[in-house]
């Protein structure tokens, strides 16, 4: 494997629209996609395709991710707290709706985030995620060919 940076999934929560969209600009850009998750996954036979099962318990496939992460990386995530974890690594972020997280933002994803959970926490019914739609593919697939254009070491 070369030095190229590479795409890491924190695959547990990915629609699988995102995943599909995934596995095509892996073949297509030649960059290693690696899923990580606690449970089995299925993935299409390929050489630039990798699945990595951890075991069950909180934060395990995140704290795979962060251990694995490199510099110039991106992971795909929806978790805010993982996503500043690899930025302090020298990753990107980007979450399924095409939001990419990077220095300049995740300070304030991260103080949103925590203030919607004190509010829940309060019996504040703040309402969950607007439906994933179309849009919001062509969102993340716009973001990924951005990164896949200038990604370091391809």
């Amino acid at each position: 494997m070369n030095d190229a940076a590479q795409i890491w999934v924190d695959a547990d929560a990915c629609p699988v629209v995102i995943k599909e969209i995934l596995f095509r600009a892996a073949e297509r850009a030649r960059v290693m996609v690696t899923l990580v998750a606690n449970q089995h996954l299925r993935t299409p036979p390929s050489r630039f395709i990798r699945a990595i099962q951890v075991p069950a318990g909180f934060d395990v496939a995140d704290n795979e991710i962060v251990q694995r992460v490199a510099a110039g990386d991106l992971v795909m995530t929806q978790d805010i707290p993982l996503a500043a974890l690899v930025i302090a690594r020298g990753a990107l972020a980007i979450n399924p709706r095409g939001l990419m997280y990077t220095p300049e933002t995740i300070a304030q994803q991260l103080s949103m985030r925590n203030f919607m959970d004190e509010l829940r926490g309060s019996g504040v019914d703040t309402g969950g995620p607007s439906a994933f739609h179309p849009r919001d593919r062509q969102a993340f697939a716009n973001q990924l060919d951005q990164w896949l254009a200038r990604r370091p070491g391809s």
